[in-house]
């Protein structure tokens, strides 16, 4: 792209209010939001790279609370909210253009709100995000101008010129104006390679808060985050990703490492990244030393990464994720020390470990190892010395019935107790997360034409604590019984102490209706 002269425009761009789901003893069953504002990242740098005057406006920061509507869930009536700014608050004409990301669905309340207001000031609002990508007509008839499905970045300068009536430096491509006009993403999609770095003061700005720090820690630790790259190789029917149509593209070492260097003199002490499919770079010529470059360039810079959304156990294998013969899933063990190693100062000091359905149901899942290998593989990992680990995994698929629900009980209470023997001192939670089916996913259409969703708030949907269909051999209200049975197999930490989950976990031990481990 070529910067032009051009007159700074500004664009406040808004990170919604903290979403909140209260139960009658003030327990909170929605997500916590204190995580790095990744995405922000890099789309304040690309738009100042571009020449405008891109401003956060931080609404999960404020003291203001605002109810909006109840949903009664097993039996109880939870309460929404939201926390933070009074949305109807914002000057609507305080920017010449607004930008708001909506990427996950139990914020679009918000989210709509939001455009709706900030709409009314005749300036214009652009629009991106994973559930604007999949429902784009919402946003449209909130009072959108456009919605980006470029998830690369490769649509900002255009569409922002486009919409503040500036000289257009390259051609839309990427976007749904609000006339329904629609224009493909650019090819090649843009590369996080390319990506321009963020200031040290946008940087500061996106940092989070680690609130799920190690039991004996007293202090909050500052989160940065850095996304190598962008994509993936796989087609899972319950991801998004593959309907971006952007193939896989990552940076290269050098320039992660200049990533990371810059959250570290941001301040933070450890950074998350929520890389799509960071392995995937593995099945490139030179991809494993990539692989062990960026890891050594971690530790050269003293944070320490958490792999938030965990990382393909299959590519961590000799055989990449290929699978053609036995010994190809062998654990690489250099990578895996590479991956999730700790020695107490640096290193990977907690990671989300995607077991999904390592037993049962493994066939909506092709990326997982078969559950033998999957034991061998987390025992490598755990030999890391890994301190922490989250091991999640997703009920409530259409086949899920009580049997198969007793077999992971078990199955995971044997990898749990193997995995401690390894190493005692090892924190591991395990998270039976409800399933979330995503708009646009195969996944969401099938569960919806089955007629197994027995909610229709994306409040609910988008919860993992608030299971939001049956199957063909539970109700819903049985799947959120073992979920809050599985929840007891591994250890817990005190902010999951706080989760009331496991207190109602407590209250259905107590009353007998199962025996928890």
């Amino acid at each position: 792209m070529t910067l032009i002269n051009q007159k700074t425009s500004s664009i406040g761009l808004v990170e919604l209010p903290v979403q909140s789901l209260i139960d009658s003893e003030g327990g909170d069953w929605a997500l916590p939001s204190c995580y790095p504002l990744s995405s922000k990242q890099v789309l304040m740098a690309s738009l100042q790279a571009g020449g405008f005057d891109a401003q956060l406006v931080d609404l999960r920061e404020g003291d203001y609370v605002e109810e909006y509507g109840t949903v009664t869930w097993r039996g109880e009536k939870l309460t929404k909210r939201y926390e933070g700014t009074k949305i109807s608050s914002l000057d609507p004409q305080a920017y010449d253009a607004w930008g708001v990301t909506s990427n996950y669905m139990q914020y679009r309340p918000q989210a709509l709100e939001a455009i709706r207001h900030l709409s009314s000031g005749g300036r214009p609002v652009v629009v991106g995000g994973s559930d604007a990508f999949a429902l784009p007509q919402l946003y449209l008839e909130a009072g959108a101008s456009a919605i980006v499905t470029d998830k690369t970045g490769g649509a900002n300068w255009a569409i922002f010129d486009y919409v503040l009536n500036k000289p257009v430096r390259e051609k839309l491509t990427g976007v749904i104006l609000a006339d329904g006009s629609q224009f493909p993403q650019r090819l090649p999609p843009m590369s996080p390679e390319d990506w321009p770095l963020p200031s040290v003061d946008v940087a500061r700005q996106c940092l989070g808060v680690d609130l799920f720090k190690h039991a004996q820690s007293e202090t909050e630790k500052r989160v940065g985050s850095v996304i190598f790259d962008i994509g993936c190789d796989r087609k899972c029917d319950f991801c998004q990703t593959p309907t971006y149509k952007m193939g896989y593209g990552r940076m290269t070492p050098a320039r992660a490492r200049q990533w990371l260097a810059i959250q570290k003199e941001a301040g933070a002490q450890s950074f998350q990244c929520y890389s799509d499919q960071f392995l995937a770079r593995l099945l490139f010529k030179d991809g494993r030393q990539e692989v062990l470059d960026i890891m050594q360039a971690i530790r050269d810079i003293g944070v320490h990464v958490s792999w938030i959304n965990g990382l393909e156990l299959k590519k961590a294998t000799k055989g990449r994720g290929y699978e053609r013969e036995s010994e190809d899933l062998i654990p690489d063990e250099e990578l895996v020390q590479a991956l999730w190693g700790w020695d107490g100062k640096v290193g990977c000091n907690w990671a989300y470990i995607p077991a999904e359905r390592p037993v049962f149901g493994r066939e909506s899942y092709a990326k997982l190892l078969p559950w033998q290998q999957h034991r061998e593989m987390m025992r490598a990992i755990v030999r890391s010395g890994i301190p922490r680990i989250e091991y999640g995994f997703i009920i409530g698929l259409a086949e899920d019935s009580h049997e198969t629900m007793l077999r992971l009980e078990e199955s995971f209470t044997e990898l749990y107790q193997d995995l401690k023997s390894i190493n005692p001192s090892l924190i591991m939670l395990t998270l039976p997360l409800a399933i979330s089916p995503i708009p646009g996913t195969p996944q969401d259409e099938l569960i919806r034409k089955s007629g197994l969703l027995k909610f229709d708030d994306p409040e609910i949907i988008g919860g993992f604590w608030t299971v939001c269909a049956g199957t063909y051999h539970m109700t819903y209200e049985e799947v959120a019984d073992w979920q809050l049975r599985l929840m007891r197999i591994g250890d817990i930490i005190p902010i999951f102490e706080q989760l009331p989950a496991l207190r109602l976990s407590r209250k259905i031990a107590n009353a007998g209706n199962f025996r928890f481990n």
